[in-house]
């Protein structure tokens, strides 16, 4: 019996590296697909419980009628005439903040916020620090993705008390121009930058399925590999190919292809946690299983991710109790707010029945459209 092995040296596995070269990364990738699960599976082990899931809430605080071109994106106001989204006003605090208290009674352990802009105005500030301040008076870790930020925006944030920033670059450098134009691939890395100075953690990941080469994927871990400092979230997308968006045509992804990117993520950012993000509905239970195994360790929980499906807390709570896994809990106890009278068997979901279609939902790859 031949039995092919590819040692792993605890060092390699283990090391937290910032110069990492696309020769090295594109190596691992391209490892024969049995060594490749193993290497992620030994390192997600040496972080992380390998059967907790993260589960965060994703809500859209602001739907549709934002100013960039991103060609995957529902929410993009240059493709409103073919996706027919119509564009929504900021979302009232207190709606927010009753949509946060159903999901941390449900399980959810992060709240993350979406704003279709470009970049927020002055006059929507107070209205985005109230709710970042009462979501994270529950003890829930708070998360937002609000487009590019000024420093006073950054710092307004922070003196709020916000966990997390999403900002993904989406794809490569090379690609990232096919994909939008209305901003530039510096303009992320400058918002990365801004949000990690004023001590806010990252969230920064892409999108597959874009009509990227497989060398643009991995050039797009690299970018993110190589920052100061890894993105504490790592968000990866497939692409749900929109209606009326100018990617509505793309080729569906490649199960084993995707699975290769969630696993060399995890391996080129051991501590980072690897979300397996939008395109979930189109996922087999077998794919995502797989996915699980690679190392992806966080999902979005909820049967809407801004304006695309997702599956439900139900179909979620099945897969995970054929695989044996449960999800991660929230730090310093899960008991909910005085007066909640939520039962233990809703707690135990991941409690993400968002509000109306409308408003809950916003561009097909979750938070990739900021």
């Amino acid at each position: 019996m031949n039995v092919h092995v590819v040692p792993t040296p605890a060092t390699a596995a283990d090391s937290i590296r910032h110069d990492w070269t696309r020769e090295e990364a594109q190596a691992i990738h391209d490892l024969p697909f049995n060594d490749l699960l193993f290497r992620a599976a030994t390192v997600q082990r040496r972080h992380f419980d390998p059967n907790k899931i993260q589960l965060a809430r994703l809500l859209s605080i602001k739907t549709g009628g934002c100013a960039e071109d991103c060609g995957y994106c529902s929410q993009s106001a240059h493709h409103a005439s073919g996706t027919g989204l119509k564009a929504s006003k900021l979302m009232e605090v207190e709606r927010v903040l009753s949509e946060a208290r159903k999901a941390k009674a449900q399980g959810a352990t992060r709240y993350c916020m979406g704003a279709a802009w470009r970049s927020p105005k002055n006059r929507d500030m107070a209205s985005v620090v109230a709710m970042v301040e009462g979501v994270k008076a529950m003890g829930m870790e708070t998360c937002m993705t609000l487009g590019m930020l000024s420093d006073d925006d950054v710092l307004k944030l922070k003196d709020a008390g916000l966990d997390y920033y999403n900002h993904n670059i989406d794809t490569s450098e090379r690609y990232y121009a096919s994909i939008i134009k209305t901003r530039t691939f510096a303009d992320r890395l400058d918002t990365l930058s801004r949000v990690r100075d004023a001590g806010i953690k990252v969230c920064s990941g892409g999108i597959v399925g874009l009509g990227e080469t497989i060398e643009d994927r991995v050039d797009m871990l690299v970018t993110l590999a190589n920052l100061p400092e890894h993105p504490e979230s790592v968000p990866i997308n497939m692409l749900i190919a929109i209606a009326g968006t100018p990617l509505e045509d793309q080729k569906k992804v490649d199960p084993i292809a995707f699975v290769r990117i969630i696993a060399l993520a995890r391996i080129m950012m051991p501590t980072s946690y690897v979300r397996l993000s939008a395109g979930r509905t189109e996922m087999s239970d077998e794919m995502q299983a797989m996915c699980f195994f690679a190392g992806a360790n966080s999902i979005f929980c909820g049967e809407t991710l801004l304006t695309a499906d997702n599956p439900g807390e139900d179909k979620d709570q099945v897969l995970f109790a054929k695989l044996g896994m449960t999800p991660e809990a929230l730090e310093g106890g899960t008991d909910t707010e005085a007066g909640d009278e939520t039962t233990a068997t809703e707690r135990t979901s991941c409690g993400c029945a968002g509000p109306s279609a409308e408003a809950a939902s916003s561009c097909m790859t979750a938070t990739s459209a900021r």
